[in-house]
């Protein structure tokens, strides 16, 4: 089982203690995070395929029915709505020539990370279900603007959206009370980053990228988790990826859906001008973002 989950505290809305504790060293969390991996086996063996240009859809395929319970729950999905699938799939091999090498490896590495999820988790504003739920509403969000942008690269979009706040799951875990500290001291003046590094001593950014480029996450997935607080800081390879996972990330928070409870973003002009994109374009995405989500509802409960 995940260690996320079997660790958690419920701390409600009761104040963290008057002393407020040490900042921690980045370099020690990461340290004790790979003495115990955080995301369920299966996602990182499912990561290194995806990772790996020799591997293949039948590759996939032995992961994921090496997992029962993650192969219905991905045969579940491949037959919702979101689909639009004119026959029953009822196999791996089956699904994985219907929707292609990466919508599975996106379908299967979202089952997998739900179950850091299952157990509830609450700090002030923040609780461990609504980060989920953003974190799906992300990955649905940023695909759609890669598709509306007629980027070939929109399953990319998808999975970087997914884990661009992974660091806020390690933080949950690894970083407690100094985790509880910063989210009762979430407002909406400070940025989050900001608050982390005052209550914790470095970013969700920061930690989330470290973790990730150790795993083996796409290079992608690991640009967006470290700068979608600060898009515009970016030099990497994949500007528009990363530009589509920020807007996204506003566009949900803006709807109220929240990472945190609260919104403290602030538009970037940067991934406008990298999407070729301006207001009246955010605003036709987020008018159509809500019955992408509906299509893709199943999502948020494997």
């Amino acid at each position: 089982m995940s260690q996320i989950g079997m660790s958690a505290k419920n701390a409600g809305d009761s104040a963290p203690d008057t002393e407020p504790p040490k900042l921690l060293d980045i370099n020690d969390i990461v340290k004790k995070i790979h003495e115990v991996s955080t995301l369920p086996h299966i996602a990182l063996k499912v990561m290194q395929v995806a990772n790996d240009p020799d591997s293949g859809a039948a590759d996939l395929c032995v992961i994921v029915q090496g997992d029962p319970a993650l192969s219905s729950r991905l045969l579940k999905c491949v037959n919702s709505a979101a689909y639009g699938l004119r026959n029953r799939v009822t196999s791996l091999q089956r699904a994985i020539g219907y929707l292609g090498f990466k919508q599975v490896r996106n379908l299967a590495v979202t089952a997998s990370v739900s179950e850091a999820f299952k157990d509830d988790a609450r700090f002030s504003s923040y609780s461990r279900p609504d980060l989920w739920v953003h974190m799906v509403s992300v990955a649905v969000c940023a695909r759609l603007i890669a598709t509306r942008r007629k980027m070939a690269s929109f399953e990319e979009a998808f999975l970087a959206g997914l884990l661009h706040d992974f660091g806020i799951v390690l933080e949950d875990q690894y970083c407690q009370p100094n985790f509880a500290v910063a989210m009762m001291g979430l407002t909406s003046e400070k940025s989050l980053p900001q608050i982390e590094q005052e209550s914790i001593g470095f970013d969700h950014c920061r930690l989330g990228a470290r973790v990730a480029d150790a795993w083996k996450f796409p290079t992608e997935t690991i640009d967006a988790i470290r700068f979608h607080h600060a898009p515009h800081n970016y030099r990497g390879d994949h500007p528009k990826i990363l530009a589509c996972v920020d807007l996204a990330n506003l566009i949900c928070t803006l709807k109220g859906v929240s990472s945190i409870g609260i919104n403290s973003l602030r538009p970037s002009l940067w991934s406008l001008q990298t999407l070729e994109m301006d207001k009246e374009d955010i605003k036709v995405i987020a008018a159509d973002l809500d019955h992408e989500l509906e299509l893709n509802e199943l999502l948020f409960k494997l």
